[in-house]
């Protein structure tokens, strides 16, 4: 052994020493909390957008379209850039155009260049997320993977419980909502400097630590489809569904909970901005927005512990199970009733951790490993179309019938298809033995 392999590492700050990795993490976990704060300030100002811009609810909806139709896109059609580039300089290029696409959108002074924007927008914000996964992997792989990527997704909602809760109160502090649109750049821009910084820590890493570039994943082969069993295509369906249940109700839900309860956009406070912000943190549950953040609140609390209890129970078809049929009385009991919404929002709050904890990591079990990229990326771009589709939708009807209703109506069909599809995915998995029930520790025995 030479005396290279067997000296210490030099100094505290060392590529060697775990230090180094955990601050590298932070600045990984940095890259998507800009995108998704500009991802929900839209949802978040939707009724100032609707005062001030005179906007149709149907045009805030398909500013959310618009960011899927990229997405789209962009994993058809890309994915070979960070394979062409590397994940450093292909990272850089994504969070360039995250932060080019906010501030098209702040600067914007008609509704189709607010549409640009948003386009731009969600063409490097999609991939930004699977180049982030790739620096995860290249740093955390076989050490300690799971922690690192619960740490990146927390850090990645704050962005969005942030947006939630602080939209309305930078719009109502400076008069208008391109505060809130400027807000957003601002934090792309942190973004674009924590990949900077990631960037500097990793040219520094890779030469000590030999690192190699892991694949980005998420890219479709579109000759390995035709490979996929039911159970994937039902897994995927429900996927679509239950997705689009969530994230499109998001995006004019501060908008519902303000015009049919009253509830205040911001909490009452006095003081400082940042005292008014800590403040309506506070009020999660008096707001509109904070109400409205109440499923991204859950999933960073809950989301760990539901991941660690699928890995040790399995109960994965039953979970989804559960999940989908929860979507169904909360869209329904804010649709036709006055029950207040934080009972329902709770409860899909809920759901929305058994759902995804069950649903992603159930695709490895039921997909060949060499084609689990097709896979997710496939996925995420049938994810998307409903992403693109149903905010949309939602404003359609808004407009068309002059309340929500209609469109909790849809969100609760939605919910019951999604019950269906995990029914059928449970059959499937029955028929095929994939073992979706099964424990993770059974599989690592199998």
């Amino acid at each position: 052994m030479t005396n290279a392999a067997t000296a210490e590492p030099a100094g505290f700050f060392h590529p060697t020493r775990p230090i180094y990795r955990f601050v590298n993490l932070l600045f990984i976990s940095s890259l998507s909390f800009g995108s998704y704060f500009a991802y929900d300030i839209i949802g978040a100002i939707a009724p100032s957008l609707v005062d001030e811009l005179k906007a149709a609810r149907a045009t805030v909806g398909t500013m959310n379209t618009m960011y899927s139709i990229a997405a789209i896109l962009v994993v058809l059609f890309g994915g070979m850039l960070i394979d062409k580039l590397g994940t450093r300089k292909a990272s850089i290029i994504f969070s360039v155009l995250v932060l080019a696409g906010a501030a098209i959108v702040w600067q914007a002074r008609s509704i189709p260049l607010i549409f640009l924007g948003r386009f731009v927008f969600g063409a490097g914000s999609e991939p930004l997320v699977v180049a982030q996964s790739a620096m995860l992997a290249r740093w955390f792989k076989n050490k300690e993977m799971a922690m690192a990527f619960g740490v990146q997704l927390t850090v990645s909602r704050l962005g969005s419980l942030f947006a939630f809760n602080t939209g309305e109160l930078f719009t109502k502090n400076f008069g208008t909502y391109r505060a809130a649109l400027m807000a957003a750049v601002g934090a792309c821009a942190l973004s674009l400097i924590g990949n900077l910084c990631y960037i500097v820590l990793d040219r520094r890493g890779e030469k000590a630590l030999n690192l190699r570039d892991e694949s980005a994943g998420d890219k479709i082969v579109f000759k390995d489809i035709k490979e996929f069993k039911p159970t994937f295509w039902f897994v995927t369906a429900l996927c679509f569904t239950f997705y689009a249940a969530i994230f499109p109700f998001q995006s004019l839900a501060t908008d519902f909970f303000h015009t049919k309860w009253g509830i205040a956009l911001t909490a009452p406070a006095i003081g400082s901005f940042l005292h008014q912000v800590f403040n309506n943190l506070l009020h999660i549950f008096s707001t509109a927005g904070g109400i409205t953040s109440i499923i991204i609140f859950a999933s960073m609390i809950l989301a760990p512990f539901a991941g660690r209890l699928v890995d040790r129970v399995g109960k994965r078809t039953t979970f989804m199970i559960a999940g989908a049929l929860m979507l169904i009385p909360c869209h329904l009991a804010m649709g036709l009733t006055r029950i207040y919404p934080v009972y329902p929002m709770i409860l899909l709050g809920f759901s929305f951790v058994l759902v995804p904890a069950a649903l992603w990591p159930s695709v490895p079990l039921i997909v060949r490993s060499e084609r689990v990229g097709t896979a997710f990326g496939l996925m995420t771009a049938i994810q998307n179309i409903g992403l693109g589709l149903f905010p949309l939708l939602n404003g359609l009807l808004r407009d068309r019938t002059g309340s929500y209703v209609a469109s909790q109506v849809m969100f609760a069909s939605l919910g019951i298809i999604g019950f269906v599809f995990a029914l059928l995915l449970r059959r499937a998995d029955h028929r095929e033995g994939a073992g979706l029930e099964v424990p993770e520790r059974a599989w690592a025995k199998a």
